[in-house]
């Protein structure tokens, strides 16, 4: 589910001597002792609260004194909520909040407008390096995923960072990308309930539309059509079986 690994990012103006750390991940003492490094932490920021991006955040908090800042309130540590829209200023990088509710609700992407001469932005798992995201259920829905996207397509050009897999050349492709992926699931449910009947349960119309899904990832695919079913009958039908 998290491909190779989580990635965690550190930020930081070539002349700064702190850095900014993006999802520090799971509790794994060498790693959080490799991202300090580099410099003094000055700021932890979180993508979303899944636990392969901040069950470390407690641990790297007390050993660092860094501020940890999520959108949700319950992932912070020493550090107020993030905010949509606001502009960080931290080891000398600028970086803009936008909220990306989808994947959960909580989730958020971080857009470096000055790296380089395109940009730059920090996608959690909004958009990943390959395949495609999990929407979950009920945390997240297909209709806020959507407009997330068009949030990320709007940067334009900028380098997608992802927070699994390798990095992208271009947000804007890879949400064009995204959201031609999610219409054409949207059409094999829509099949799949023309087949089944119009009040054809999670299970049944996932055995259509995953046919050919592993075993070990069939619980992500029912959480892909109750998200997909929600957005069709509305938000009353957002349980899954």
């Amino acid at each position: 589910m998290s491909l190779d690994g989580t990635n965690s990012y550190l930020l930081a103006a070539p002349s700064s001597e702190t850095v900014v750390v993006v999802d520090p991940g799971p509790l794994d003492e060498p790693h959080l002792a490799a991202l300090q490094s580099d410099g003094r932490v000055e700021l932890v920021l979180i993508t979303h609260h899944h636990r392969d991006h901040t069950e470390a955040s407690a641990r790297f908090h007390e050993l660092t004194g860094a501020p940890v800042r999520a959108l949700d309130p319950l992932y912070c540590h020493g550090g107020a909520s993030l905010l949509d829209g606001e502009t960080l200023l931290a080891a000398g990088v600028r970086i803009e909040v936008l909220a990306t509710p989808g994947h959960t609700a909580d989730s958020v992407c971080f857009h470096l407008p000055d790296d380089g001469p395109i940009g730059s932005v920090l996608t959690g798992d909004t958009v990943l390096g390959r395949g495609t995201t999990v929407l979950g259920c009920p945390d997240g829905t297909l209709g806020e995923y959507l407009d997330s996207l068009d949030r990320l397509e709007a940067l334009g050009d900028a380098v997608v960072l992802p927070a699994h897999g390798p990095v992208l050349p271009n947000i804007g492709e890879a949400a064009r990308a995204y959201r031609a992926h999610r219409m054409e699931r949207l059409d094999q449910v829509r099949a799949a309930l023309s087949a089944l009947g119009p009040d054809a349960d999670v299970g049944a119309v996932t055995d259509v539309v995953y046919a050919e899904v592993d075993p070990s990832v069939r619980r992500a695919a029912e959480q892909s059509v109750a998200v997909q079913l929600q957005y069709l009958r509305g938000p009353e039908h957002a349980q899954l079986a």
